[in-house]
């Protein structure tokens, strides 16, 4: 970490391998020389393919080598994030401020476990990201590495440095022979991953303007979507989905095929106004098709298999599962312990919910479990041996009285 003494100069501590978050746009590009030049440390580019697409991940190890790194590590995420970080949020219930189903926010400390696993490979003693000082991101990586390898040290260059933008950093990489990444710079600030596609900046940075159409990429445009509903069955084992339609998927498989059905039928589609964790707020649009579908089925299975009190308890503990993951502390024993009371209350979640989807909306048609606490001869109006309805009276009597006591008491009686 840089320190500054008292004659304004930087004084950097000497690092020996830093292991860089890498995507291969500009921003990283530049981070590469700039720390070899101020660390004199060798640097390791880490890219997580967490579902984000292959064309983000074509020609990576050119372009770092080409930015001066000594290696880049390419690990294939996918599956370990959606079984274990992503399933975890769905069967809790996670949604951060009524909307956000958490698709950044999951995949942040998944890349950063990552980065520490690779700095122990290659005997690196530092770990980099390229967030700014503004966002939520850096706070997610900062307290994985933190939780993880305390003895790491963080460098954060965008706390440091002094390029202040895009203009910057070009002059920055020209000067020390970076190839420029060519890619076209898209006007939205964009993250992608197997779990939703987010999209920020230009005309969404008001929150009064709508957004364009041409800018979402995962969904069709529900007036666009087909005729004719599509039925679609997810089958739930203990809280987790484990099939589509009968057919057993693993759960980066079955979470790729519900984007497809569900971004052809332009579900999955929010738009909001959220408070980030550093105090500001933004606005952000987000495509969450797949997820969207699992999250109904999730909580309609429930309706079936918890009681009153164990869904109120649910519902209440959910939102600060979801507060803790938006804040960056996956790794909090708090999440974890809050994480086992929902494995243990989803233990009998288990059976199928069928949901027609049509024009941008979910319906549920039907839901089935062998832990059912529905019961048709109790519900039924017509009358049973287990619930007799004279028993109503003296329960409502009971119920009221502190309604009546007070009415009583006005009324001077």
């Amino acid at each position: 970490m840089a320190s500054i003494s008292v004659d304004g100069n930087v004084h950097r501590k000497k690092l020996n391998k830093v292991v860089l978050a890498y995507s291969g746009g500009l921003d990283t590009s530049v981070i590469v020389p700039w720390l070899r030049e101020n660390y004199g440390c060798e640097v390791v580019c880490f890219t997580a393919d967490v579902g984000q697409g292959v064309q983000e991940l074509e020609g990576l190890e050119q372009k770092a080598k080409a930015s001066g790194a000594c290696q880049l590590v390419v690990k294939d995420l996918q599956e370990e994030f959606v079984k274990d970080f992503i399933f975890p949020c769905l069967r809790a219930g996670a949604i951060y401020e009524r909307k956000y189903l958490l698709g950044t926010s999951m995949a942040r400390p998944v890349i950063a476990k990552a980065m520490v696993d690779v700095a122990k490979e290659v005997g690196a003693d530092a770990v980099a990201h390229g967030c700014t000082g503004k966002g939520n991101d850096q706070v997610r990586f900062e307290l994985t590495f933190f939780a993880l390898n305390p003895e790491l040290t963080v460098v954060v260059p965008w706390r440091e440095w002094e390029i202040t933008g895009r203009e910057d950093a070009i002059e920055y990489a020209k000067k020390h022979n970076v190839p420029v990444p060519v890619t076209k710079k898209s006007i939205y600030s964009r993250d992608r991953n197997l779990w939703h596609l987010s999209h920020e900046g230009d005309i969404l940075e008001d929150p009064a303007n709508e957004p364009k159409e041409d800018m979402y990429m995962m969904s069709v445009d529900p007036k666009e979507a087909p005729n004719k509903p599509e039925y679609v069955k997810i089958g739930i084992v203990e809280g987790l989905p484990v099939s589509v339609n009968g057919k057993e998927l693993s759960p980066a498989s079955l979470l790729t095929l519900l984007n497809e059905i569900g971004g052809k039928h332009g579900i999955g589609r929010v738009d909001m106004v959220e408070n980030r964790l550093v105090g500001m707020k933004s606005r952000g649009v987000y495509e969450t098709p797949g997820g969207t579908i699992l999250f109904t089925a999730a909580q309609e299975l429930e309706s079936l298999t918890l009681d009153r009190e164990t869904i109120q308890t649910k519902d209440f503990l959910a939102l600060k599962y979801a507060e803790l993951v938006y804040a960056g502390r996956w790794f909090d024993p708090l999440r974890d312990s809050i994480d086992a009371f929902m494995k243990e209350v989803t233990k009998t979640t288990t059976g199928s919910v069928t949901l027609k989807l049509y024009k941008g909306s979910v319906t549920v048609t039907g839901r089935e479990s062998p832990n059912s606490l529905y019961r048709q001869d109790i519900s039924s109006f017509e009358s049973g041996s287990i619930y007799n309805q004279a028993d109503a009276a003296g329960f409502i009597r009971l119920y009221g009285l502190p309604m009546r006591v007070r009415a009583m008491l006005e009324k001077g009686l």
